[in-house]
């Protein structure tokens, strides 16, 4: 079946469900799925954007705008996931407890606008990785349209162009919390360290960048194709100078570059 094939299944899925509730991030998926439901269902179909201190706040403004840009109805929920020492402890079900915190909140929005099926993201190439969120989108009964039309990433991009989302070529996100390996605790002082650092890197022209966070020690991923020019026109040394008035005493750059998921390794 080809992408546009898959495209008109999605939209007969969301004609069938009636009335929707969508976990919006503002990535190239949600972002997707979120026009997908406008053009569909109309004022039956609502947005829910989460703000945290595990959120990028250029994310969280970009989710917002987008989500003006489309027409889609949009509330916004702070999660909170921090509070909670089963998120913070950051064992390896992290995703867990704060998928079931965001989607418990999104719940009872759902239930007091009358709205029967909440949505995810979920495509059909996240099935291959490590995903312990997906337990609590099944406990609380989450679709996953684009993962049920059988959409896969690529096909997601090419319709998102085709539709001329601002989002079809946006590099893969993630939330802060995934910069730390299992086993360290998530602070919001921590949390802030990473978003500045990262956000300090995307000023110099990088456009996909992680900051993995060991303690002291940052690990820095690049696009493979953005590492030599690291240690072009002293860049280097201004990610270094930035990166140790951060608090951070030893700066690496990994030389496999950019992987999602490297911490799941």
């Amino acid at each position: 079946m080809i992408a546009e094939e898959k495209f008109v299944k999605l939209k007969a899925i969301l004609r069938e469900m009636g009335s929707v509730i969508i976990a919006y991030s503002g990535g190239v998926d949600s972002t997707f799925l979120v026009k997908a439901a406008k053009d569909t269902l109309g004022e039956k179909a609502l947005a829910v954007i989460a703000t945290s201190p595990t959120y990028p706040q250029k994310e969280f403004k970009e989710a917002k705008d987008y989500a003006r840009e489309i027409g889609i109805r949009y509330v916004v929920i702070e999660t909170e996931e921090i509070r909670d020492p089963s998120f913070s402890s950051n064992t390896r079900e992290r995703c867990y407890y704060c998928k079931k915190r965001l989607f418990s909140k999104i719940k009872e929005i759902a239930m007091k606008e009358g709205i029967q099926f909440i949505l995810d993201g979920t495509n059909m190439d996240d099935e291959r990785d490590f995903r312990p969120g997906r337990k609590a989108s099944q406990e609380l009964n989450v679709r996953s349209p684009l993962l049920e039309a059988g959409l896969s990433k690529e096909e997601i991009r090419k319709l998102s162009r085709d539709l001329k989302l601002p989002t079809w070529d946006k590099p893969p996100q993630a939330c802060l919390s995934s910069r730390f390996p299992y086993g360290e605790e998530i602070t919001e002082e921590k949390l802030k360290r990473i978003e500045e650092g990262e956000e300090f890197i995307h000023s110099l022209g990088f456009r996909q960048v992680r900051l993995r966070h060991y303690g002291k020690l940052a690990r820095i991923e690049v696009d493979k194709e953005d590492i030599q020019r690291f240690f072009k026109d002293s860049v280097r040394e201004k990610i270094v100078d930035k990166l140790l008035n951060l608090g951070y005493t030893y700066v690496t750059l990994d030389l496999e570059g950019y992987c999602t998921g490297s911490l799941n390794k």
